[in-house]
């Protein structure tokens, strides 16, 4: 039997999400959830419904597993622990510092209703946090590195959208090529927000907009831009729609430690991602999960789980034998 999968919300991770159950022989869409007019949500799985949020009760019984693609700054706090009464569920909430209230309001949700929901999956919160914490269990006495990019912020980008004269706006997080090499060289060197990260900026202004004062307003910008060193681009419409339309990302985890008596003996870890596309990979891993959350649910593990929790061997569509003979 397919395990029967919804998605609540039809964005770019949505979309990303309907892409990597069409490859996942094992799941079906069954329905996709939108606040919009359904008739206006083009899917592209012919054998799913388009269902109106407010209708998304009715499909208790139709669902093994809902996957939250809503944002984590307004949605997902008050989304997935509602959902998570209804359902099974899965998202990519990745406020790190609210992670544990995050994790506390949907556990108690998961224990009232006899429900699993793994919350903040993706590359980071993800996979990049179950890199950190293997290296830290293997290489006791080290330090980690996480850095980011390049790769599109989508967030700063839609901060510099906000700017008043500012038509589109795309900004790339770059990892400092000289702090990678220091990390990779075993120099352990303690490095500054600034000394990490570089930010650019390509911005298509507003017809007689001031360019000067909008590259101040981005490059003071606290938060987002003041604490990094920032280029700023103005480029032509044209320019922006022919080279700046993708989503990529990635980055690196790395730790560096040290073993023997006297630690004497240096070690590197280093795990990467090189992404052309941060929604659609994200939503892979999503998925993956979701196959997991299924399965502790079939067994009554109930509750709200992270990346931590989670047995490899659940997130496999194949059999213990299986994976013991190919890739064991």
């Amino acid at each position: 039997m397919s395990i029967r999968v919804g998605i609540i919300g039809y964005g770019n991770l949505g979309k990303g999400v309907e892409c990597a159950i069409k490859q996942n022989p094992d799941m079906e869409l069954v329905a996709v959830f939108t606040r919009r007019a359904p008739e206006s949500v083009k899917i592209l799985t012919q054998t799913a419904e388009v269902v109106n949020i407010a209708d998304i009760e009715k499909w208790t019984d139709k669902i093994d597993v809902a996957v939250i693609c809503g944002g984590s700054a307004t949605d997902l706090p008050t989304q997935t622990p509602e959902y998570s009464k209804l359902f099974n569920c899965i998202d990519s909430f990745d406020t790190h510092a609210r992670i544990p209230e995050h994790f506390a309001n949907v556990d108690k949700v998961c224990k009232d209703n006899d429900k699993v929901t793994i919350i903040s999956i993706g590359w980071d919160p993800g996979l990049f946090s179950l890199n950190r914490l293997m290296g830290n269990v293997i290489l006791p006495d080290g330090k980690d590195y996480t850095f980011w990019g390049k790769g599109v912020s989508q967030g700063h980008s839609d901060a510099v959208r906000r700017i008043a004269g500012v038509k589109n706006a795309k900004q790339y997080t770059i990892p400092v090529d000289a702090a990678l090499e220091a990390v990779r060289n075993g120099e352990n060197p303690e490095l500054t927000t600034r000394q990490k990260h570089t930010r650019e900026c390509f911005v298509v202004l507003e017809e007689g907009a001031d360019a000067a004062q909008v590259e101040k307003e981005i490059v003071t910008m606290p938060n987002y831009f003041a604490d990094y060193d920032t280029t700023v681009n103005f480029i032509s419409e044209d320019e922006f729609n022919a080279n700046h339309q993708g989503i990529p990302h990635g980055g690196f985890v790395m730790r560096s430690g040290k073993t023997g008596w006297n630690g004497e003996t240096n070690h590197m870890i280093e795990y990467s991602l090189k992404l052309d596309s941060n929604p659609e990979f994200t939503a892979s891993v999503l998925i993956a999960y979701a196959r997991a959350a299924y399965r502790l649910a079939e067994k009554k593990d109930y509750g709200c789980k992270t990346i931590f929790d989670i047995a490899p061997a659940l997130l496999a569509a194949q059999d213990g034998a299986e994976l013991r003979a190919h890739l064991l």
